[in-house]
């Protein structure tokens, strides 16, 4: 009985091997960047499932570019070191000691312990922060905030978080071109109004689109917690268009934290990004099943 088991395993696993072979061909030589966030962040066995996924993606021949967030972690730091912080529209205000626990977690731990984890299952793995070489250069992002009764419009200064406005593509492309995976924490270099050197924190998801949409990736994988964008009737979409998105914030049916996450898709679509999906980090192997089987995983936008 363990024989034939174990033959009916192997015969699985072959014929799912033969399956992906038209999508292996299809995303070889592709640039895929994706995003790490929620779930698989905090649990081991998923960080570590997660590193095996993208070890064998640059062994099938797609080169993968990750970007991580950080803002539970960044979180339990601060209130660990008794800092307190404000917020604007649910948006962190990033003073002076807060941009520096910023960078200490998502630039020192976190993209570390990430970039192990790849190394750890075969993979070359190089730990970057957006300052790194101008890796990411960033202007200072003013919130746009709206008054309900009134209409009126002001910017709130949310202090040293930033807006990417250049890439340091050349660098990602010389790494790529020696097998190197970069893993990147989402901190931006720039500059103060009298010319000394700052350091930006950048949304996870909006450095994710910025680096993507410079690269001309073949897609944007939007990791989260959910298993991707629901219509009316709280059924998942396989796939939309940017009309269709437009349409679904319109009518309010994207709303909330998924909010951001389609606007930052439809950015990096219009700088020439192929697709970008949204899917289900928790899910295992959800890198793989979007990029190497048929139905995929989550929702893919298209142009």
């Amino acid at each position: 009985m363990t024989d034939k088991a174990s033959t009916r395993d192997m015969i699985a696993t072959a014929r799912t091997l033969s399956v992906a072979l038209p999508y292996l061909q299809k995303h070889d030589g592709n640039v895929v960047v994706v995003k790490l966030g929620g779930h698989a962040m905090g649990d081991p066995n998923s960080l570590a499932d997660f590193a095996r996924d993208i070890a064998l993606m640059k062994q099938c021949g797609v080169h993968p570019v990750v970007v991580h967030g950080g803002g539970p972690q960044i979180g339990a730091m601060l209130r660990r070191l008794a800092i307190e912080s404000d917020f604007i529209d649910g948006l962190r205000v990033t003073d002076q000691a807060t941009i520096e626990v910023v960078e200490m977690v998502l630039a020192g731990r976190i993209n570390k312990e990430i970039a192990a984890a790849i190394n750890r299952q075969g993979g070359q793995a190089v730990g970057l922060s957006g300052k790194d070489a101008n890796l990411i250069v960033c202007e200072k992002l003013l919130h746009r905030m709206v008054d309900r009764e009134t209409g009126a419009e002001t910017d709130a200064d949310l202090g040293f978080v930033g807006r990417p406005v250049s890439v340091n593509v050349g660098m990602l492309e010389n790494l790529i071109a020696s097998d190197i995976i970069p893993v990147i924490a989402p901190i931006g270099a720039g500059h103060s109004e009298d010319g000394a050197g700052v350091t930006f924190n950048i949304n996870g998801d909006t450095a994710a689109g910025a680096i993507a949409g410079a690269m001309r990736a073949a897609r944007l994988l939007l990791l989260t917690d959910v298993a991707g964008v629901k219509d009316g009737d709280g059924q998942v979409l396989e796939e939309m268009t940017l009309d269709r998105a437009n349409s679904l914030i319109e009518h309010g049916v994207i709303q909330g934290g998924m909010l951001p996450k389609v606007g930052t898709a439809m950015e990096a679509l219009q700088q020439g990004v192929d697709g970008v999906v949204i899917l289900d980090g928790r899910a295992p192997h959800a890198v793989l099943l979007e990029l190497f089987t048929e139905h995929g995983a989550g929702t893919l936008i298209r142009r």
